[in-house]
């Protein structure tokens, strides 16, 4: 079932170290991370191969992520290579060129150089590296912060549509909470490799009940100035979270969940109400 979850916070909370630890590319400490019913800490041969063909990423650099000395055909073709995807080297053509029709791109472009392409155009290509497998899942590492802003909606609006047309599950990373709540079903915010609170992409933004979340919120620049004079944006204090009280994530409204005490999360639930 395709779904669309959005992991945001600020930089440094741990969101791409999530990201990567998911795909295995990081060793966990402690937990379990759970892909179609398998622990990803203990698979190992084949079916670690398998989970690197159903789990993907795409890279926040579109430059750094893409070797410069291999054409666009390889870049593309190297999942396919690996996987034993295609059986003649027609049919490898075929499939490069089809993948980058599919992000935008034209067929001739399988014989250029990633420095032949603006920054819009190479992300694109990263994407279509992460589709040639045939995924079931992506992980989206800040896909449009290194982007113009005028390029970010077409990656986004483009994401958008492969989600429709190849039923994908996508992990969205970003610090940008209002892009995330155009893109996401459901939201986590992140600090400190915690996650302070969890709900359907409205509620947190209309209605964002932790402290942290709210302070993001209020650091959103309002596109009227009459209003941007008068937006005051709230500061959080972490120390007031460090007082060796025990906190786990509850659920403040249906959906919505917090990490907090019992007594904060009555606390919650009586604003909630009001």
């Amino acid at each position: 079932m395709k779904r669309r979850f959005g992991l945001v916070g600020e930089s440094g909370s741990g969101k791409t170290t999530v990201g990567r630890a998911i795909l295995k590319l990081y060793d966990i400490n402690e937990g379990e991370i759970i892909f179609n019913g398998e622990k990803v800490s203990h698979l190992k041969g084949k079916e670690l191969h398998e989970f690197r063909k159903n789990a993907q990423m795409i890279f926040q650099d579109p430059q750094a992520s893409l070797n410069g000395r291999m054409k666009i055909r390889d870049i593309v073709a190297e999942g396919l290579d690996i996987h034993g995807l295609t059986k003649t080297k027609q049919e490898r053509e075929d499939r490069v060129q089809e993948l980058l029709e599919h992000v935008g791109l034209n067929r001739d472009h399988v014989t250029r150089y990633p420095h032949e392409f603006s920054g819009g155009q190479r992300q694109r290509i990263g994407i279509a590296r992460a589709l040639a497998v045939q995924p079931k899942f992506i992980i989206a590492d800040e896909p449009i912060s290194a982007l113009d802003v005028s390029i970010q909606a077409q990656v986004v609006n483009l994401m958008q549509k492969l989600q429709e047309d190849r039923g994908l599950t996508y992990l969205f990373i970003a610090h940008d909470l209002s892009m995330v709540k155009y893109i996401s079903d459901r939201i986590g915010v992140m600090h400190w490799g915690k996650m302070l609170e969890i709900g359907t992409s409205d509620d947190v933004y209309n209605n964002p009940i932790h402290p942290y979340t709210r302070s993001l919120l209020s650091a959103i620049p309002e596109p009227d100035p009459d209003i941007e004079r008068q937006r005051v944006a709230e500061i959080y204090d972490p120390s007031a979270e460090d007082d060796g009280q025990e906190r786990e994530m509850r659920e403040i409204t249906p959906g919505h969940f917090v990490l907090s005490t019992e007594a904060e999360a009555a606390e919650y639930k009586a604003k909630c109400q009001k």
